[in-house]
C-alpha cells in the first residue's frame, strides 16, 4: 500500500517542478512567431529595423529558450524516480509521444536555435528566414507531442489493457495523435504563448518608449505586438471554450468543479460568478449568480444541461461496484494467466476497472470493501473543487483584462498615439506578469480538474507513484524548489541586464543588409 504522504509529496514535486517550467514555455512558443513575423518582415522590406529588431528579441528569446531547456530536462526523469507505477502501466503510450518530442520537434528545434544565432552573417536573408521559422515550428510541435502525451492522462484514447501484461498497451496511434483533447488543448496553449509574447513584447517597448530609448524600434514592435497580440487574445478565449466544450463530454466532473456545481439543475442554469465552495460540506458559500449563463456557455444552449456532483457521485458508485469483479478477477490472472473463468469476469467489468482500484486505498481486500469505503471512494472522484473553481475564474478574468488591454493597445497604436498615452505605457508595463500568471492558473484548472486519476477513469493518482521514504521525498522536493528559484533569479537577472544595454545602435547592421542578397547562397560560406 502506498504511504499517501508519499503521493503528496511527489504530486507537490511534480507540481512546483511544471509550474516553474510553464513559466519559460509559452514566452519561447509566441516569441518564436513573433520573431519569424519581424524577420519577415525585414526580407519583404529590406528596412534595416526589422533586422534589429528581430536581433534584438531573439537575444531575449535565447535567454528564456536556455533556461526553458535546464528546467525541462528533469521532468522527464521524475516519471521514473517518483512515478515508478504509472511508468509501467502506461509507458508503452505515454514514451511514444515522449520520444517523437525529443527526437523530432526538441532536436529539430535546437538545431535551428544555433543557426538562427550564429547564421546571420553565414547564411542569405532568405535562409535565415528559413531557419527562423523552423525554430518556430520546432517550439510549437514540441508542445504538441508533449500535449499528446498529456491529453492521454486527460481523455485516454488510442490503448487498452491488457491483463496478462498487466499494463496498458497502444492499439491506435492515430487515436493517440488525434484526441480531441490533444488537439484543442494544443491551440489553446499555443496561442496562449502568442499572448504571452505579444504582452511581453509589448510592455518592454512601453518601457523604452517611457525612457525615451530606442524609440523606433520600440514603436515598432509595440505595433506588431498589438496586432499579433488583439487577434491571438481573441483566439486563446474562442478555443478556450472550445476547450470547456471538450472536457464537458469527456470530464464532466472537471467542469463541475469549474462551475461551482454541487447538485443537478434543470435548465436554464445559472452562472455561478462567485461562490466560496465547501468541500466538506459539498456546498456553496457566499453566492452570486447569472441566470441563464452556465447554459448558454457550457452546452451553447439555454435548454443545455450538465450533472452536478451529486449525480456524478452516484454514477461513481456503480462504476465502483462494477469494478471490484474487475480487480478482483485481475488479481485471479496474475496468479494464473491462463484462468479462463477470471478472464472472461475481467472482460466482463474492464471498463470499470479503474474505479476498482479507487476503493483498493481503502479496502486492499476489495471483495470486503463495505459501503462506507465505497461512499468514501466515491467522494474522492471528486476533485479539489475551490482550487478549480478559483484558478478558473482568475484565468478567465485575466484573458478578458488582456483582450480590453489588446483593443486599447491597437486603437491608439493604429493612430500613433500609444506614445502620448503614458499612462497606457505604465500599464502595459505593469501587464508584463498577466499572461504568465494565466498559464499557470490555466495549468492548475487542468491537471486538478483531473484529479483523483492520474489516467482519467483508468489509474487512481494514489496508486500511481514510486514506493519513496519521505525524507526522501522532503529533500528531493526542497532540493528542486531551491534549484529552480535559482534558475528564475537567473532568468530575471539576464533578461534585466539585456534590456537595459537594449538594442544595439540604429543602422549597425545597415551595411550587413544592403550587402547580402536575398536569393539564397550556399550554407556554410561567409558573406561579408
Amino acid at each position: 500500500m502506498h504511504d499517501i504522504t508519499v503521493v503528496d509529496l511527489s504530486r507537490l514535486q511534480f507540481a512546483v517542478t511544471v509550474l516553474y517550467h510553464f513559466l519559460f514555455v509559452p514566452l519561447t512558443l509566441g516569441l518564436s512567431f513573433l520573431l519569424a513575423a519581424m524577420e519577415t518582415v525585414y526580407v519583404v522590406t529590406g528596412k534595416a529595423i526589422y533586422r534589429e529588431m528581430a536581433q534584438f528579441w531573439g537575444k531575449l528569446f535565447m535567454i528564456n529558450f536556455a533556461l526553458g531547456v535546464a528546467t525541462g530536462l528533469t521532468m522527464e526523469f521524475q516519471f521514473g524516480t517518483n512515478w515508478s507505477f504509472y511508468s509501467s502501466f502506461v509507458g508503452d503510450i505515454f514514451g511514444a509521444p515522449l520520444a517523437i518530442e525529443g527526437l523530432m520537434a526538441f532536436f529539430m528545434e535546437s538545431t535551428f536555435v544555433g543557426l538562427m544565432v550564429f547564421g546571420w552573417q553565414r547564411l542569405s536573408r532568405g535562409q535565415h528566414l528559413a531557419v527562423t521559422w523552423l525554430v518556430a515550428l520546432g517550439s510549437n510541435l514540441s508542445a504538441l507531442w508533449i500535449l499528446i502525451a498529456n491529453s492521454f492522462m486527460q481523455d485516454p484514447h488510442g490503448a487498452f489493457f491488457n491483463p496478462t501484461t498487466m499494463r496498458m498497451e497502444l492499439d491506435s496511434f492515430t487515436q493517440l495523435v488525434f484526441n480531441a483533447d490533444a488537439q484543442s488543448k494544443f491551440v489553446h496553449t499555443s496561442i496562449a504563448g502568442y499572448v504571452t509574447a505579444a504582452i511581453f513584447v509589448a510592455g518592454i517597448s512601453a518601457y523604452y518608449m517611457l525612457k525615451r530609448r530606442h524609440l523606433d524600434l520600440a514603436r515598432r514592435s509595440f505595433r506588431m505586438a498589438a496586432l499579433f497580440g488583439v487577434l491571438a487574445t481573441m483566439g486563446v478565449i474562442t478555443l478556450g471554450d472550445a476547450l470547456g466544450f471538450v472536457a464537458a463530454q469527456a470530464q464532466p466532473a472537471k467542469l463541475a468543479a469549474m462551475e461551482g456545481l454541487w447538485q443537478t439543475e434543470a435548465a436554464p442554469m445559472p452562472f455561478n460568478l462567485i461562490a466560496f465552495p465547501d468541500q466538506h460540506a459539498q456546498d456553496n458559500r457566499g453566492v452570486l449568480q447569472v441566470p441563464y449563463l452556465l447554459s448558454l456557455l457550457v452546452t451553447h444552449s439555454i435548454h443545455g444541461s450538465m450533472p452536478g456532483f451529486d449525480t456524478l457521485q452516484t454514477e461513481a458508485i456503480g462504476r465502483i461496484e462494477a469494478g471490484i469483479p474487475a480487480v478482483q478477477a485481475l488479481q485471479a490472472l496474475s496468479k494464473d494467466r491462463h484462468d479462463a473463468a477470471a478472464l472472461a469476469r475481467f472482460n466482463a467489468h474492464r471498463e470499470d476497472l479503474g474505479y476498482g482500484f479507487l476503493v483498493q486505498r481503502y479496502a486492499p481486500d476489495v471483495g470486503k470493501a463495505t459501503p462506507r469505503q465505497i461512499r468514501q471512494a466515491a467522494r474522492d472522484s471528486i476533485p479539489p473543487v475551490a482550487a478549480v473553481f478559483w484558478s478558473f475564474r482568475l484565468m478567465v478574468a485575466l484573458g478578458l483584462a488582456m483582450l480590453a488591454f489588446f483593443v486599447l493597445a491597437v486603437l491608439y497604436t493604429l493612430r500613433n498615439r500609444v506614445q502620448e498615452r503614458r499612462w497606457f505605457l505604465k500599464l502595459a508595463v505593469w501587464m508584463l506578469p498577466v499572461p504568465f500568471l494565466a498559464n499557470e492558473m490555466g495549468w492548475l484548472v487542468a491537471e486538478l480538474g483531473r484529479q483523483p486519476w492520474t489516467v482519467y477513469h483508468v489509474l487512481p493518482t494514489w496508486m500511481s507513484a514510486s514506493t519513496h521514504g519521505v525524507a526522501y521525498m522532503v529533500f528531493s522536493l526542497a532540493g528542486f524548489v531551491l534549484l529552480y528559484t535559482l534558475f528564475i533569479v537567473i532568468e530575471m537577472v539576464l533578461m534585466v541586464r539585456a534590456i537595459r544595454e537594449g538594442p544595439p545602435a540604429p543602422g549597425a547592421g545597415a551595411a550587413y543588409a544592403a550587402a547580402t542578397p536575398v536569393a539564397a547562397a550556399p550554407s556554410g560560406y561567409l558573406e561579408d
